[in-house]
């Protein structure tokens, strides 16, 4: 959980440090301060002016904050639920704790899950006794018969409980997204749902936080091992840790992982996890976020009739070690099978010091992905593979993260030394002045676009809640960044950037440190899918009041006209903000000529007759205009977004690039190296391997789009010149443009000035096609250095059908995805035999393409054998369970009911639909024929559809581990060579 928490991170800090860039020429305007109300019901709360997000935050008389905020772009409330509990407060003899509650919030109370708690409630104390033996017994073989003890029991209380009922619930709500993280200082509980259903919603979540039940405990436990063992296969994780490890040498942040450590799993307390939730989740160390669709007066009285009932208790957070100065450079080193890489950090303070902006700041000048330090000087100039940095501010402290990628042939020490060269520039103030004021510009562009994103704002409060920070600080951030002066900041990086770091060599080879965990031979659990509690029974007689679905008429919300040259231009109005986005498209890609993407990224590269390539990022830098070209397989892009006001001067840069791009023989030798490199880095990367190169050839075999590349020696004897006279020649061809934005007249004003055309335009090439293969009978294997195995089953199914669209995303929700759907329950719930486990009827993209049926197993090398198995039962018998299904079915329902296209995303479904050969908003057709569809309707898809299917199987996983004799059940086994799979040089066929 902790690298997705570290992405979120970063988008979210992109986000809050930009809270209030206000216009420079009125001071009084940009004052903030905080302001109590109280609305029509009595109920006070707090406001900032000069707040962008309108938030309203109350403080209900049992101490838990509700914070509120209007988006009404679609009939949802993107909710959190944010505990200030995390691994920080793990018992040092039970890390993983935090997590692994966070898990068992989703099994149900006393009402929620259970058929008879009476009878139940003897069985999980039995349970948690058994446990507390377990975990003080020292002999190994005694801790097994207690083990096999634990596992009869939870059997004999399986009778008594229903898997996934809440699932059921907020699903049958129509909620998406549901999940939860957990980190350092934090559990957050997420939905989103639709608004007519929030009164249900804080029903269901107020009993769910009133009472815990660890239920089912032990087969999840061994899914959080399944988790465990993904965390060993992600070398990313492991730098992080190691990172973190000697940052904080004394402080959890370092100490403690998330995940926890393996003999604390093996060896879990009931007592005190239950001890964790009642110190910790009450409502005066919680927060709820709602923010959508909602009226406050009305939202904040149902707030308060069901979690104002919540018992209020005092809570004292542990006081955590205190980290001494790092004085002297500390050196780690992490091993697994992923390309080498580097990192270097720095400790700073936390949150609310003034670390936080200097160091917010400073790394903006260093890496901002377009005209930092960094960007320019190491990967403009293509010094490095890839280079940047990051931010993390946590309450205790913070880091600053650099990363680097090394070059074919260069040391981690070059690019280390590479980095430290761009932090001494800064140190010595060698940056251009404009790059202060460019760099707020940028986030106050970021901010423009989250802050209308229901869930970016909402977990920019979460996270202000977490960190005890007051949103009038949050609003301010920005003008505080903004009083920072060029030297001041040069003053700063001198105190921070010494000999105060950690640098962590990510090397490849074998990890010793890998531990293996042993099947446990866990008897499956019953589901009683087909039985309910009482509290589900009675939770759907409520009523909510019917949200009626809006359909999209695509032909009246596109508006069109067209350039002087007679090019279509369609439109969109921008009616929430200032920005624009503006997309040349051509309907060719890499089928009609291979050589295309290859000469839109050399364009990167690039300066004109009157600028170099750095430049060029400056100019559109200064602008706070982004461009892009981009070649996909048969569309490609030009675009251009950022200020509206700024659109003309934009384009006229971007016609100049385009126009007078000037070819650089050695910028394309290093461009050539860096493709290279990227293709030996990508065949290291298990994910790449798996999806990409054996899932291809699966469908392909040898003739696909992924093997249609250009060879090392191509690319070396490739006339650079000509690649740019490809980009040059693409506005040539036909044409059409997307504009969304505000004043359209603006825009084909500069368009038909700027973007010159030649009449006619050209034809396209003519693409090449791939043909899909039949699948049955194959099993293709990598051998990869790794604990779990992975496998993907592959049949080809029936041509596109527009017909079947309903019925595939029905059966899609009630057989292979989410939490209650069949596959997850048996594979996962009852049998622990994966952490993740699904299986999908996927559509085509395009009309002239086939269906697919494919199922994923991720598990330990000694589960494969029963997984398969599980898997292909099910997926040849498919069991029946009238209830979920109709819960399937109202979920289905709802969620088209509470949908909305809007903004752009109108323009761009349509142009998915067209691929299809539709015409129309077909969710209407959708929803019509889901509501009339019986369980016997599912079956029947089912038995065309998914049953009897000959399957290819794509397998990675460790040589050593896996059992071939089990394997060859499921086909002829090929093991793949992965140059061959990718075609990226010639090598020996495939290995037999």
């Amino acid at each position: 959980m902790k690298p997705i928490k570290l992405m979120v991170m970063l988008c979210f800090l992109a986000t809050l440090n930009i809270a209030c860039k206000q216009n420079n020429t009125d001071d009084t305007n940009k004052t903030v301060k905080s302001e109590v109300k109280k609305d029509a019901n009595g109920f006070s709360y707090e406001v900032v002016n000069n707040d962008p997000t309108g938030l309203r935050l109350y403080t209900l008389e049992n101490g838990l904050q509700v914070y509120l905020s209007q988006n009404t772009d679609e009939p949802k409330i993107q909710t959190y639920i944010a505990v200030r509990a995390g691994s920080n407060y793990d018992p040092s003899n039970s890390t993983g704790l935090a997590h692994y509650l966070e898990h068992m919030l989703f099994k149900g109370t006393d009402e929620i899950g259970t058929l008879d708690w009476e009878k139940e409630k003897e069985y999980i104390k039995q349970i948690s006794d058994l446990y507390e033996a377990h975990r003080a017994e020292k002999d190994e073989a005694k801790k097994l018969e207690i083990y096999k003890k634990i596992d009869e029991v939870s059997l004999e209380a399986s009778n008594y409980s229903v898997a996934n009922e809440y699932d059921k619930m907020v699903s049958g709500m129509g909620a998406t997204g549901t999940n939860a993280h957990t980190w350092f200082e934090e559990t957050v509980y997420k939905n989103k749902i639709p608004a007519n259903e929030l009164n249900k919603w804080l029903t269901l979540e107020s009993d769910r936080f009133s009472k815990l039940v660890l239920r089912l405990f032990h087969t999840e436990l061994e899914a959080v091992f399944e988790e465990f063992n993904r965390t060993q296969d992600d070398d990313g994780r492991k730098v992080y840790t190691a990172m973190l490890d000697g940052l904080f040498p004394q402080h959890p942040y370092g100490q403690q992982q998330t995940i926890g450590i393996s003999d604390h799993l093996k060896n879990p307390s009931l007592v005190d996890i239950n001890n964790y939730f009642n110190t910790y989740y009450v409502p005066n160390n919680m927060a709820m976020v709602l923010v959508g669709d909602i009226e406050f007066d009305k939202t904040i009285q149902e707030v308060n009739n069901t979690f104002g009932k919540l018992k209020k208790k005092d809570v004292v957070h542990p006081t955590l070690p205190t980290e001494e100065p790092i004085t002297t450079p500390k050196v780690r080193e992490v091993f697994g099978p992923t390309a080498e890489n580097i990192a270097i950090g720095y400790r700073s303070n936390g949150i609310k010091s003034e670390d936080e902006k200097f160091v917010t700041l400073a790394n903006m000048i260093l890496s901002n992905g377009q005209a930092g330090l960094i960007d320019l000087d190491l990967n403009q100039k293509q010094l490095v593979q890839r280079a940047g940095s990051y931010t993390m501010f946590l309450n205790d402290y913070g880091l600053q993260q650099f990363y680097g990628s090394p070059k074919e042939g260069q040391s981690l020490d070059d690019v280390k030394d590479l980095i430290f060269a761009q932090i001494d520039k800064l140190k010595k103030g060698e940056f251009d002045e404009w790059l202060l004021e460019a760099t707020i510009n940028d986030l106050k562009l970021t901010q423009t676009k989250q802050y209308e994103n229901s869930t970016a704002l909402a977990s920019a409060y979460f996270n202000a809640f977490i960190h005890h920070e007051k949103w009038s600080d949050k609003v301010q951030f920005l003008e505080e960044l903004r009083k920072i002066s060029k030297q001041e900041l040069v003053d700063f990086a001198n105190r921070f950037y010494q000999d105060n770091y950690v640098v962590v060599y990510k090397r490849k080879g074998e990890d010793s440190n890998v531990v293996k965990v042993e099947n446990p031979g866990i008897t499956p659990v019953n589901l009683n899918r087909d039985k309910s509690s009482k509290y589900l029974d009675h939770f759907q007689d409520i009523e909510a009041e019917a949200l009626e679905p809006k359909f999209v008429d695509y032909k009246s919300a596109i508006k069109e006209t067209a350039l002087d040259k007679g090019v279509k231009v369609s439109f969109i109005e921008n009616e929430t903000n200032d920005l624009f986005n503006l997309n040349i498209i051509f309907d060719m890609g890499t089928d009609n000529d291979k050589k295309l993407g290859v000469a839109v990224g050399f364009l990167e590269y690039l300066g004109t007759d009157s600028l170099s390539a750095e430049d060029v990022k400056k100019e559109f830098y200064k602008l706070g205009i982004n461009y892009y070209v981009s070649a996909g397989s048969d569309v490609t892009y030009i675009g251009l977004s950022g200020l509206r006001e700024n659109l003309p001067k934009g384009l006229e840069l971007l016609e100049n690039v385009l126009g007078n791009a000037k070819s650089d023989p050695e910028a394309y030798a290093s461009y050539v190296d860096k493709i290279l490199k990227g293709r030996q880095n990508g065949k290291t990367q298990k994910r790449n391997i798996l999806w990409n190169g054996l899932v291809n050839y699966g469908q392909y075999g040898e003739n696909s789009r992924l093997r249609n590349v250009l060879k090392a020696s191509e690319l070396k004897a490739q006339d650079p010149q000509e690649l740019v006279d490809i980009v040059k020649g693409l506005k040539d061809y036909k044409q059409r443009i997307f504009y969304y934005g505000k004043d359209l007249d603006h825009a084909v004003t500069a368009l038909n000035k700027e973007h010159q055309l030649i009449s006619p335009l050209k034809d396209y090439p003519e693409a090449s096609t791939y043909v899909e293969k039949e699948t049955g009978g194959n099993v293709y294997f990598v051998n990869y250095d790794m604990v779990q195995s992975e496998m993907v089953f592959l049949a080809k199914g029936k041509p596109f059908d527009a017909e079947n669209l309903a019925a595939a995303g029905l059966f899609n929700a009630y057989f292979g995805s989410g939490l209650s759907s069949i596959v997850f329950q048996e594979i996962r719930e009852s049998k622990s035999l994966a952490y993740s486990a699904f299986s999908n009827y996927d559509t085509a993209n395009r009309k002239t393409e086939s269906n697919y049926v494919k199922a994923y197993i991720g598990t330990q090398a000694n589960k494969m054998e029963q997984a398969v198995e599980a898997m292909m039962t099910l997926m040849s018998d498919m069991p029946e369970a009238e209830e979920q299904f109709e819960a399937a079915k109202d979920a289905a329902l709802k969620k088209i009911s509470a949908q909305r296209i809007t903004k752009a995303s109108i323009f761009w479904s349509y142009e998915n639909l067209k691929k299809l050969g539709i015409e129309n908003d077909n969710r209407e057709a959708m929803y019509n024929t889901i509501k009339s569809m019986q369980m016997s309707d599912l079956r029947d898809f089912f038995n065309k559809n998914i049953k009897g299917e000959n399957y290819n199987v794509m397998v990675i996983g460790n040589k050593k581990d896996i059992d071939f004799k089990a394997l060859s059940k499921l086909g002829e086994i090929k093991e793949m060579d992965v140059d061959y799979l990718f075609n990226y040089d010639t090598t020996t066929d495939v290995k037999m």
